[in-house]
């Protein structure tokens, strides 16, 4: 089954107030792995990167990239506060990954 239209549309809201958040905390984000088509044969096959509902963000300050959990964990732990399915990969190690939780995926 697939996720509502509206809530996927909720979560990209989210996903832009994530980015502004991480903009006035002094960070620039760009876009890592978003949506993955049925052909992209890596990850879980039910994927919430497949139902629109996740983002992979690369974090970077003054130029550097910054590719540890720990370095998303401010940015993660406000993401988990914003909405009840709101899951952030650093649990799961997978520390640029944010997602809404769907059908018991994160």
């Amino acid at each position: 089954m697939n996720p509502s239209s509206s809530l996927q549309a909720e979560f990209s809201l989210l996903i832009a107030k994530l980015i502004l958040h991480a903009n006035d905390l002094g960070y620039q984000i760009t876009f890592g792995d978003a949506f993955r088509d049925k052909r992209v044969t890596y990850g879980h096959p039910n994927s919430t990167h497949r139902k629109r509902l996740a983002i992979d963000l690369n974090l970077f300050r003054d130029g550097e990239y910054l590719d540890k959990t720990d370095d998303h964990r401010v940015l993660g732990e406000w993401w988990e506060k914003q909405h009840p399915l709101a899951r952030w990969g650093g649990r799961f190690s997978d520390g640029n990954h944010y997602s809404f939780e769907w059908e018991g995926v994160r």
